[in-house]
């Protein structure tokens, strides 16, 4: 496990403990690594919720199909960050969404009744672990309203402003790139690949945004 250590010390689950403690509670926790292939189901839906995830490398979508086939994009998760934690914490017996590796990807899985339970050994770090990952799903609370913020607007226009709006915040800078693809994205803002094309390709014609791929630059001086 000591190789995943640089990753782990980023992790929010692991804020304010110590290298040695850090070794001490993988063994408490139970933890284990497993890898997968861009592609394949980390989490299938309606399994039970029983492991919180943290990608060491590659990177992970949340991904919601509805009756219909129809392909949402919750988030997409990066190294050192968690997934289905919200799902574990409240031992939800189906899980609504499915988890797939968008690249090669090495996921920590760790029983979250190993995390929210204490152990026999009565480890003093338990309770600054147990206080992270509160903290850690009230954040993600905050981003789950982020994304109504995107997608409650009307027009595929708004939405897509709106999303880059809240990028180049979160990059402090009016240049940036983002973590989808054309359909990914596409599948985040719940609209048409084509029309999602169409209107990207106005924006550019009006001076409002620059794009390469999956580049943008937002222009200053534009009223959105």
């Amino acid at each position: 496990m000591e190789e995943y250590f640089y990753v782990l010390k980023e992790c929010p689950l692991f804020f304010d403990i110590s290298d040695h403690d850090l070794y001490t509670m993988l063994g408490c926790l139970n933890a284990k690594v497993v890898c997968f292939n861009k592609g394949e189901t980390i989490i299938a839906e309606g399994t039970p919720a029983r492991f919180v995830g943290i990608v060491l490398s590659g990177a992970v979508q949340i991904i919601r199909d509805d009756y219909f086939g129809n392909r949402s994009i919750v988030a997409q998760i990066k190294p050192a960050e968690l997934f289905g934690e919200a799902f574990a914490c409240a031992e939800v017996s189906s899980i609504p969404v499915n988890v797939v590796a968008s690249k090669r990807t090495e996921i920590m899985l760790v029983d979250c009744s190993k995390i929210t339970r204490s152990c026999s050994n009565a480890c003093s770090f338990h309770r600054q672990m147990i206080f992270n990952l509160l903290k850690v799903v009230a954040e993600k609370n905050l981003v789950f309203h982020q994304k109504i913020e995107i997608t409650s607007n009307r027009t595929t226009r708004a939405k897509l402003l709106t999303f880059l709006s809240l990028q180049a915040k979160e990059n402090q800078s009016d240049s940036f790139e983002i973590p989808y693809d054309r359909q990914e994205l596409a599948d985040f803002l719940g609209v048409e690949r084509s029309g999602l094309s169409a209107e990207i390709g106005k924006l550019c014609r009006e001076g409002i945004i620059q794009t390469e791929r999956r580049k943008f630059k937002l222009m200053k001086g534009t009223e959105y």
